[in-house]
């Protein structure tokens, strides 16, 4: 199946439609496509569907890295960047089932033990732009993920620190950033033992450089392998307790259908639970979709990954998915990190391949060719595909 462009406008509508419904009263409209003016620095190269809020998708030519430069990493904000993210001024509480109530400073927590994790940062929207029937919300294809180094310290270690009560089930997560219109409060949460667990930590670096404002300075949760919205931005409070948030983001947003539902079809609230982790997903970053090679030796190469798990293989196809060969997994796996694949193989006339990339992970788990259909758009991953074209 080739994904082809001719939805573009109906999707651009459906995008438009809900963002205002999302933000409420809003005085203005914006364009979803719109140039880079809004985004400050480097990140001019990124190509933006929001300017309100910040959504900017990056594009698949700036992914061919294992490290995604911060100014070649995707924007995603649910609502606007707040005006002050002065790390010298800020404060994070930490309160609910606690002995201790704290306020910690960011030079506070720079005292605690530090910790870094190399992860893989995937909206879970990603994708959403190849789901037929349409769905409404922004309109990622590929370039909604990336790969960072992220430093700070242990959730675990400011929750001891705290007197985190022994019958606490959860952490809610608070951002300064402040809702548009009649827009819900951004508030996540996570259960307690992936709130615990060494890889979930509280970053004030990005690639060993101050997280910038767009990416949640000066504090951002990192929860590792889980979809980035639970990664909350601006990070200014945790509350630890023995329920679960009764807010939007927790009751409503970010769930997924059970079970299978047919495509377009509405799904009621009790066949619905909260995403947590990734899918496995692969991605071609070498060559491009609608490259001209020439006759002989072609290399395909790109990143896999799946969330909490490790990668196990991937196979590449290059006659639009008639028959597949193993790729080669390059360097060692990096828990929460996309793994490196390459693929060669020889052109030898002139013509058009239509080239595949499908991964597997540890647990068996491959992509499928139909992703199951759902009505936010959450979690495409179908093979990756490509289209080149030989030429002498």
């Amino acid at each position: 199946m080739r994904f082809d462009d001719s939805m573009k406008s109906r999707r651009e509508v459906l995008a438009l439609a809900a963002q205002l419904g999302a933000a409420g009263a809003v005085a203005s409209l914006w364009p979803v496509e719109l140039s880079a003016q809004a985004l400050p620095g480097k990140h001019a190269q990124l190509k933006a569907l929001s300017v309100r809020p910040l959504d900017y998708e990056t594009p698949v030519a700036l992914l061919d890295s294992l490290i995604t430069p911060i100014d070649a990493f995707y924007v995603r904000c649910h609502m606007p960047v707040p005006a002050n993210t002065d790390a010298a001024s800020w404060s994070l509480a930490i309160d609910g089932e606690v002995t201790s109530p704290l306020t910690l400073s960011v030079a506070d927590l720079r005292q605690l033990p530090s910790a870094s994790v190399t992860m893989t940062l995937e909206c879970a929207g990603n994708g959403r732009a190849f789901f037929d029937p349409p769905v409404a919300g922004i309109q990622w294809r590929k370039g909604a993920v990336g790969t960072a180094k992220w430093t700070g310290v242990r959730v675990s270690d400011v929750l001891k620190k705290a007197g985190a009560k022994a019958g606490a089930t959860h952490i809610w997560i608070a951002g300064a950033d402040r809702p548009m219109g009649t827009q819900p409060a951004f508030v996540r949460q996570v259960p307690m033992p992936k709130a615990i667990d060494p890889g979930t930590i509280i970053a004030f670096a990005m690639n060993d450089q101050p997280i910038p404002a767009v990416h949640g300075a000066p504090l951002r949760i990192i929860v590792p392998g889980w979809e980035g919205a639970y990664s909350v931005k601006w990070l200014n409070k945790l509350t630890v307790a023995n329920t679960e948030h009764d807010g939007f983001w927790v009751a409503s947003g970010y769930r997924y259908p059970t079970k299978r539902v047919a495509p377009g079809s509405a799904v009621d609230a009790k066949d619905m639970a909260p995403l947590t982790g990734l899918v496995v997903k692969s991605l071609i970053t070498a060559p491009l979709d609608g490259a001209t090679v020439t006759p002989g030796p072609v290399t395909v190469a790109g990143f896999a990954w799946a969330g909490e798990t490790d990668i196990a293989r991937v196979e590449v196809s290059t006659d639009n998915g008639a028959t597949w060969q193993p790729a080669k997994l390059v360097g060692a796996p990096v828990k929460f990190a996309w793994r490196r694949f390459e693929f060669g193989f020889q052109a030898t006339k002139q013509e058009t391949h239509t080239i595949l990339s499908r991964a597997t992970d540890a647990k068996g788990q491959a992509q499928p060719i139909a992703p199951p259909w759902n009505p936010s758009g959450y979690l495409w991953n179908a093979p990756d595909q490509i289209r080149i074209e030989v030429k002498a």
